[in-house]
């Protein structure tokens, strides 16, 4: 079965024309920008198309069959012939009425932003886990839009109806067919990625019981947020100039101080409009937030518009559970600020992934947010106390033991395992005050 995302090809270049609606009706985040569409023509060229022309109409309320307007749309038609182009795509989201309507009226595929993220999500996606996210968003997607790609066949139909001398009698519609396989295919990918939630939720447990804690990078697409992780770990990711260019999650140690080392996790960045199945769907990955010990939100601070950017992460940072979740703002690409004063404050740290710079400011930014009074000691512990031994290896990281005149053990503590163990330690620690002693 065709679909349209069939119609960015690979190794072929589409000739696209890029519409969107400015309307009264529509709400703030609805409506067409200069920004949304100078947006919308880089997820053109990320999906290997080209810009041929843009067309902007503005009107009180959206036409309900036309989205633009029947006078528009056959103005539509006419550039397309004018400029040859073969694909259109609007800015706004469209219903399946108003696509197959564009459809015919126009002559050549018509498409939404969320179509062509979501075309874009299925060429990058690497991992299983990633092409079952993509595809289940992919299908839940196609289901109400059925009928406009199926308007060129023939039908059966149970009562006769106009279907030509031949087709008529019982059976199931071709279009009734697909939807059967199509919700098939859902529930099958749902059913797989509820596996793949129990499976994190083992990691995660696994995690907890060691005591590891987590990390998350998320950010506006093209923040940088791969460029950072590259940077702090080495983890050698591609980290291009382009929207969506890392999808699946990639994890990596991170030792931040000699007593603290934290898992730090790359996760798909986020945009205007991200089509809500597409949250869904990457709900089994981007439920990994909600249960971090930090966030990182990197901000390309080289934008005029970082603070529209940074509103849409914050919000599906909400719609995913994860607001309560501690959080740095690391204003990203500063070499490339054109102002002196530099966002600054509490919890806010200014860097270039790309130079280095600020990097330790960052670092130690994350070790105050995490900082949980681990301290390393030496400890020289009598033969018959060996018991106090098997207490460090349950509740604390032994780095090294050495057996002499005493067991000597090199250990990360917690302060209440160093409180159970303070008397073995060497040199002696001092005694802490009393909060009332001054």
């Amino acid at each position: 079965m065709q679909t349209e995302f069939d119609t960015i090809k690979e190794g072929e270049i589409n000739r696209a024309i890029l519409v969107g609606l400015n309307a009264k009706r529509l709400s703030i985040g609805e409506t067409v920008t200069e920004a949304s569409m100078a947006e919308l023509e880089a997820l053109l060229e990320t999906a290997g198309g080209t810009c041929v022309g843009t067309m902007v109409q503005n009107r009180e309320t959206p036409d309900p069959g036309s989205f633009i307007g029947e006078g528009k749309a056959l103005e539509l038609k006419e550039l397309v012939g004018t400029l040859g182009a073969d694909l259109v795509i609007f800015d706004n989201a469209l219903s399946p009425t108003q696509v197959r309507v564009l459809t015919e009226m126009i002559g050549v595929q018509v498409m939404d932003r969320a179509g062509l993220i979501l075309d874009i999500f299925a060429k990058r996606a690497q991992t299983k886990e990633g092409r079952l996210q993509v595809e289940l968003a992919q299908y839940k997607y196609i289901l109400p839009r059925l009928t406009g790609m199926w308007g060129h066949l023939v039908r059966q139909t149970a009562a006769g109806g106009k279907s030509p001398i031949g087709t008529r009698g019982p059976g199931e519609t071709q279009l009734e067919s697909d939807r059967r396989h199509i919700r098939r295919k859902i529930n099958k990918l749902e059913e797989d990625l509820r596996e793949v939630r129990r499976v994190r939720a083992v990691q995660r447990e696994r995690r907890e019981k060691n005591e590891v804690p987590v990390v998350a990078i998320v950010g506006y697409t093209n923040a940088g947020k791969s460029t950072l992780l590259n940077l702090l770990t080495d983890a050698g990711i591609p980290a291009n100039n382009r929207l969506f260019d890392t999808l699946d999650t990639t994890t990596r140690t991170l030792e931040i101080t000699d007593t603290l080392t934290v898992l730090l996790s790359d996760t798909v960045g986020f945009i205007h409009k991200l089509p809500h199945h597409l949250v869904e769907a990457f709900k089994a990955t981007l439920e990994e937030l909600s249960y971090a010990d930090l966030l990182l939100h990197v901000i390309d601070a080289s934008r005029e518009d970082w603070q529209d950017q940074a509103q849409v992460v914050d919000k599906l940072i909400r719609e995913l559970g994860a607001e309560q979740t501690p959080c740095i703002s690391v204003f990203n690409k500063c070499d490339l600020c054109a102002d002196e004063i530099l966002p600054h404050g509490e919890n806010i740290v200014c860097i270039s992934a790309k130079t280095g710079d600020g990097v330790d400011e960052l670092l130690k930014a994350i070790g105050r947010r995490l900082d949980n009074g681990v301290r390393k000691i030496t400890l020289h512990i009598p033969y018959d106390k060996g018991g106090v031994l098997d207490q460090l290896y349950r509740e604390a990281k032994v780095e090294q033991v050495e057996y002499s005149d005493t067991i000597e053990v090199v250990a990360h503590c917690t302060p209440k395992v160093l409180g159970q163990v303070r008397a073995y330690a060497w040199p002696p620690l001092a005694k802490e005050k009393e909060d009332w002693e001054d």
